[in-house]
């Protein structure tokens, strides 16, 4: 047997214990992932905007989760404001959400506080047919009076609102082109540029961009319920440096719904595996328990459980050559380690970079794996080891270091 043969068997039999039977300490790993959150803090999209002006149903949008329990998972954070996590245990974003605005007295200061060390975005939240915006418009003046730099996009929402009974939504999307005003319903118009000139010119030079959008539940009968998610996706990649759309939807040969529903999953659990194995000596004990517990989180989202013969069979057609690459690439980390003076920086760099990309292709890989014995079909192991092979080679273009992340100014 080759050296190889005996790392890829070995190997394999330890995944498929620990994969079956967890033997890692949640509260150490549980520590490590705060303590890689707190160097590497996820990106801060802040919310302004009234009660039901629409914020939760961007989250939904933004995150591809429209069935999620958002509401459940906001935790309190300021005396005014409280934070969304997603996804909750790895988070690639965090979303603030401003409560009771135009309803009590708000001084943005704590909030602006709570912002300000962080990459962010603040998203204004309007309805469209709601012309009592005030105490928003004022928030947003007084934000970039103190930081005249911070990007803006203002989300126009429910324009279905202002339209007639016969009326539906103007396609192709008009409000991104010139003369829009001319293409869309009278009333409609009329209220958003009347929005508009209430708000006047903010003071700074950041970026401030209008979107109109309509997202409504698809009972409701308007096509597509989705309305103007695009043009807000143009919006915030192009006044931010995130790169949060591919870290939120992939677009990438998506299969189904749980495909889409996993790649954010997938992306939170290979950015943490990033930070945890940039930090010396946690990622050869917690980087693969963390691919387990992100197994196990997959199979669940597929209604599915690990057992001895899957694991057995996944681990098996995935081969021997991923288990020695899987090892290699761990003793290299350890091997880069000894060489004086530089060598915990290059073990650190290869521990993030081997760990994300090895996370990102197993997450991958087991989607595939558990949609086609979740369809009762034979999985065939040429193709397992072809979707592992393109997502890791894929994985530096998606994920992207914690500490290389661009922050607007």
């Amino acid at each position: 047997m080759t050296t190889d043969g005996r790392t890829g068997r070995g190997l394999l039999g330890r995944l498929h214990d620990t994969l079956l039977h967890p033997r890692v300490d949640e509260a150490a790993l549980d520590r490590a992932l705060r303590e890689a959150a707190a160097h590497h803090p996820p990106p801060v999209v802040w919310l302004l905007g009234k009660t039901q002006a629409g914020k939760t149903s961007i989250i939904r949008a933004l995150t591809g989760s429209p069935h999620a329990e958002i509401g459940a998972g906001f935790q309190s954070c300021t005396r005014t404001a409280r934070f969304y996590d997603f996804p909750e245990t790895t988070p690639l974003v965090r979303f603030l959400d401003t409560r009771g605005l135009g309803e009590v007295a708000y001084d943005p200061t704590e909030d602006i506080r709570f912002c300000e060390s962080r990459a962010h975005l603040i998203i204004a939240v309007v309805k469209v047919s709601d012309t009592l915006q005030q105490a928003v418009f004022e928030v947003l003046h007084d934000v970039r009076r103190r930081h005249p730099d911070w990007p803006v996009v203002i989300a126009q929402t429910c324009l279905h609102e202002t339209y007639t009974p016969d009326q539906d939504h103007i396609q192709p999307y008009p409000y991104g082109r010139e003369g829009w005003e001319a293409a869309v319903p009278a009333a409609t118009g009329r209220a958003i540029i009347a929005q508009r000139r209430t708000l006047g010119a903010l003071p700074g030079a950041g970026a401030c961009t209008w979107v109109p959008i309509d997202l409504t539940p698809p009972e409701e009968g308007y096509e597509p319920a989705d309305y103007g998610l695009e043009a807000l996706w143009e919006a915030i990649e192009a006044a931010t440096a995130f790169g949060l759309q591919a870290m939120l939807r992939d677009d990438a040969g998506v299969r189904d719904l749980y495909s889409r529903a996993a790649h954010p999953q997938i992306m939170g659990y290979a950015t943490a595996a990033g930070a945890l194995g940039a930090m010396p000596l946690a990622d050869m004990a917690l980087v693969p328990a963390l691919q387990m517990k992100m197994l196990h989180s997959l199979a669940r989202l597929y209604q599915m459980s690990w057992t001895r013969r899957s694991s057995s069979e996944f681990f098996g057609l995935l081969g021997a050559g991923f288990m020695a690459g899987y090892g290699l690439r761990w003793a290299g980390r350890g091997a880069l380690k000894l060489i004086p003076g530089i060598g915990q920086t290059l073990g650190a760099v290869w521990g993030a970079t081997a760990g994300a990309a090895i996370t990102f292709a197993l997450g991958k890989a087991a989607c595939f794996y558990l949609e086609k014995r979740g369809q009762g079909a034979t999985v065939d192991g040429e193709a397992l080891r072809a979707v592992y092979g393109r997502a890791f080679a894929r994985a530096s273009a998606v994920i992207r270091p914690a500490d290389t992340k661009e922050s607007p100014p």
